[in-house]
């Protein structure tokens, strides 16, 4: 050991630069509608650069200053069950009366460019990602308390109430899949929340099984 020690600091010497893990992550991000979900995305993406959003298809329409093909693939309902025939969605599911989909293509193409990946979707959605995709970080969401995201799906303004009384029994069935996921991240301080997401990106790149090829590249375990 001593000596495999002091050829990894031999080659520090001669300039070798030996990084950890700088693949892309597959990361699935879940929550009850109006948890804040894109809130705490768009800040941790301007403090992490490395942080790309996967685009969804939907069927719902356009909320304002939403834009076809950065917020959503915007399609119609034969569009999108011609994407489910041809398999082109990683995953589906039917919310609210609207299908919401992950384009593959999208995804793999964007983390074979080295960055990390953001899969906002529904619960069911983030079960069916994670048996594919066994390395997927998985991320929950948690309000407060139902009453906060009640009022927090209020003062969106964009649904009935009868519409917000079904999200929120919506979410109490959500939540207990909660289990189910590696992460949960307790959305009652929008800095903390934040914070709590981009480390839960840098412990993922120190893990063991991550960085296992590079530890057997510098002599440090066995293959």
């Amino acid at each position: 050991m001593v000596e495999r020690l002091m050829d990894f600091t031999k080659s520090i010497l001669k300039g070798m630069r030996v990084k950890v893990h700088d693949e892309g992550l597959l990361i699935v991000f879940c929550g009850p509608s109006g948890v804040g979900k894109g809130t705490i995305l768009q800040v941790a993406k301007e403090k992490n650069p490395s942080i790309r959003y996967s685009v969804s298809a939907t069927t719902r329409n356009p909320r304002q200053g939403e834009v076809d093909g950065e917020n959503y693939f915007f399609k119609s309902v034969p569009e999108f069950k011609e994407m489910i025939e041809k398999h082109e969605l990683v995953e589906w599911v039917e919310y609210c009366g609207n299908y919401y989909g992950t384009p593959k293509k999208y995804i793999e193409d964007v983390l074979k460019e080295g960055y990390n990946v953001v899969l906002e979707i529904e619960v069911e959605g983030a079960v069916n990602i994670k048996n594919m995709y066994p390395d997927a970080v998985t991320i929950f969401v948690l309000p407060p308390t139902f009453e906060e995201l009640e009022k927090r799906l209020q003062g969106r303004g964009t649904e009935s109430n009868d519409a917000i009384d079904r999200r929120v029994e919506r979410a109490k069935k959500e939540l207990k899949l909660v289990h189910r996921f590696d992460y949960i991240i307790m959305n009652d301080d929008l800095e903390k929340a934040v914070c709590d997401f981009n480390s839960i990106l840098s412990a993922e790149k120190l893990t063991y099984k991550r960085n296992k090829d590079i530890l057997i590249q510098i002599g440090f375990v066995e293959d």
